[in-house]
């Protein structure tokens, strides 16, 4: 049966707030900073569980997550060695007959910076997003939406290595991902401007394979 890329993204080292975010609803290897992640997403879902089976068997890489949804499956491996994750993702690439460059662009479907947050709206966010940090009163909210959702993994890992910003959360399944970070005005800014950055690069990437 046929296999379709969605997301296929690596990151060469988790950063701090990431990794102790998804170690939160990790029932697997607990990733810790530093770690090679490999994010990937496939439809059919069920069809995870063939690739999951392949890299855990032919790699010494570590599974931290694994959910099969309605439409999609989507597993996130990790490994101290960045060669090891890279190997796992060849393996599984080989397996679906596809390149990297067959995944699915990036597309952002929401981007914004909300600032002075009130008392009432971030009470309100605070009860509803309990995985991360809190966002506080005054300061400023990025968030971000994209499809396929696996890539806001990305985009908070990559807003957090450039910006001294705080994770609220984010939520890589469904049909669209979703990042909430905060910090004040400037910090907030940074971290979107290396979120979308870090998109339009992988899709550049994508259209030159």
């Amino acid at each position: 049966m046929h296999i379709t890329l969605r997301t296929f993204v690596f990151m060469d080292a988790l950063q701090p707030q990431l990794a102790s975010y998804l170690g939160t609803s990790s029932q697997g290897f607990l990733p810790v900073p530093g770690d090679a992640c490999l994010w990937i997403e496939v439809a059919p879902g069920m069809a995870v569980h063939r690739l999951t089976d392949i890299a855990l068997k032919e790699t010494n890489v570590h599974l931290g997550e694994q959910v099969v949804e309605r439409s999609f499956g989507s597993m996130e491996i990790h490994y101290r060695n960045q060669s090891e994750v890279l190997a796992a993702g060849e393996i599984i690439l080989q397996q679906i007959g596809a390149q990297e460059s067959d995944r699915m662009a990036c597309r952002i479907a929401w981007n914004e910076i909300i600032r002075g947050m009130t008392p009432d709206h971030t009470t309100l966010i605070n009860r509803q997003l309990r995985k991360g940090s809190m966002i506080l009163p005054g300061k400023s909210m990025f968030i971000l939406e994209v499809e396929p959702a696996g890539y806001a993994v990305y985009a908070a890992n990559e807003a957090e290595k450039a910006a001294h910003i705080t994770l609220v959360d984010v939520r890589p399944f469904g049909n669209f991902g979703r990042l909430t970070m905060m910090g004040n005005e400037a910090e907030a800014e940074e971290a979107q401007r290396a979120a979308v950055r870090a998109i339009n690069l992988l899709n550049r990437r994508a259209r030159a394979g």
